[in-house]
């Protein structure tokens, strides 16, 4: 059975985190949302009987055996303006878990089935009331643990991702139409005239698909936060920093050098940006096993990085092994950080910053919290020059690789016509294309794609 050929259900389910809390919701949608409401409710009013978007007090009772399980806020909300666009009720009880099972099973025991992961916003998108995309959206405002990713998925519910693809999309149908038109003609060259309108939609689309395609490395990191990885040899105050990002004691600090043999990491936000920072194994010739795994697992996460801090103690000489490592680094986004600065006169640091192919350091004292200010705004302005306010941005690996796809499509489209192949060839390859592009925003869906975007949904939702 597809998750599409069951609404004609109504479903239920604990739309509430479970755990101890004043209110929890149980919620129902479909047809029989108000005959299940009125099997149950106990009040003044029958749930069949009253207006839309009106709240009821009164009880909620065993159908089969007519105990009382709770006093509750009954609200009823009629199609078509709903969340799901079907009939929806919403039933507020007390947070407690037993209460919501027991109310729960009430509702199962009237009529309801227990809804699949992201069901109700799965109908959402399938009666129109969202695309695709939307839905998608709805499980990362859900899921954000920063502004940055808020924001974002806020944006994209919004519609603002949708348009810029049905801006797209019209392109694309536009260059459809006038293909399909050529080829009555097939006996004839496509005129001179024809053919350099198509080209230039051609353009037109390829420019908006790179330009989306380009902002997926800037979205993943709003959504997911940025991958700063700590390195550096044993002992130079990683973890010292590690913990002064943090403003708490997360890892150990001692004067011993190699006390950090695996990789430690935590979530922090800094003006509103998720950041997820990681303190690796310090890097040097070890005999010792432990440490030396502990060194190959730094250096994974230095390529998984979004921005490298490469933290060396000013206090003493710059190493061999120090600029080694920050020539692995050439190809990445990283930062010096010249830690000790408490301990050493400024001529001994400014020494210390000449000898870095990279002249962009930072002077801290992780001890002391010096300099940690300037380092987060560095931090932070790694991804503020990447990302302006309301900019739309991939955030979606799926839309990515859709997009990617339809420009091959589309590469293949111009090919052709440049080289004046088949139109029949050169018409397939569009509406491959078009098809792409329309997976994003769900013009173009399969069964498939469906249960991998729903699946990763609470249920409830």
């Amino acid at each position: 059975m597809t998750q599409t050929s069951n609404f004609s259900d109504t479903i239920t389910a604990i739309s509430t985190p479970l755990g101890e809390a004043g209110l929890g919701i149980v919620r129902l949608s479909g047809k029989s949302a108000f005959q299940i409401a009125d099997k149950i409710f106990q009040g003044k009013v029958h749930p069949t009987r009253v207006e839309s978007h009106t709240v009821h007090y009164g009880k909620v009772v065993d159908p089969i055996s007519n105990e009382i399980l709770d006093e509750v806020l009954l609200i009823i909300m009629q199609a078509p303006h709903t969340y799901t666009v079907e009939d929806v009720v919403e039933i507020s009880c007390h947070g407690g878990p037993l209460v919501l099972q027991k109310i729960l099973h009430a509702t199962v025991a009237a009529g309801a089935r227990l809804a699949e992961p992201g069901e109700f916003t799965l109908r959402a998108f399938v009666n129109g009331r969202i695309d695709l995309a939307q839905a998608e959206a709805v499980a990362d405002v859900i899921r954000a643990k920063s502004d940055s990713s808020l924001k974002s998925a806020l944006a994209q519910l919004e519609g603002r991702l949708s348009t810029r693809i049905e801006g797209i999309r019209a392109k694309l149908l536009n260059l459809m139409a006038k293909i399909e038109a050529q080829i009555d003609f097939v006996e004839q060259d496509i005129p001179v005239q024809d053919k350099k309108e198509m080209l230039k939609i051609i353009g037109e689309v390829e420019e908006g698909l790179l330009k989306l395609i380009e902002t997926y490395e800037e979205g993943k990191i709003l959504k997911e936060g940025l991958n700063v990885v700590i390195v550096g040899k044993p002992n130079v105050g990683k973890s010292s920093l590690l913990n002064s990002l943090l403003q708490k004691d997360r890892a150990i600090v001692t004067a011993i050098p190699g006390t950090t043999r695996d990789v430690i990491s935590d979530y922090v936000n800094f003006d509103g940006i998720l950041v997820r920072l990681v303190d690796t194994a310090g890097f040097r010739i070890s005999g010792d096993e432990i440490e030396i795994e502990g060194i190959k697992r730094a250096e994974k996460e230095i390529k998984k990085g979004d921005l490298i801090l490469l933290v060396v103690d000013c206090t003493q000489n710059l190493s061999e092994e120090e600029k080694i490592l920050e020539k692995k680094l050439k190809e990445q986004n990283y930062l010096v950080v010249l830690n000790k600065i408490d301990l050493v006169q400024e001529r001994a640091v400014k020494n210390f910053e000449s000898q870095f192919s990279n002249k962009t350091s930072h002077r801290v004292s992780a001890l002391l919290g010096e300099g940690m200010d300037n380092l987060k705004k560095s931090i932070v302005s790694r991804i503020s020059k990447l990302h302006r306010e309301g900019e739309v941005v991939l955030t979606n690996l799926r839309h990515k690789e859709a997009l990617e796809t339809a420009l091959e499509f589309l590469k293949k489209t111009k090919l052709g016509l440049e080289k004046n192949l088949s139109l029949e060839f050169i018409a397939l390859d569009t509406r491959k294309a078009l098809d792409k592009v329309g997976e994003v925003i769900g013009k173009v869906y399969t069964d498939d794609i469906l249960n991998r975007i729903f699946s990763q949904f609470c249920i409830g939702k």
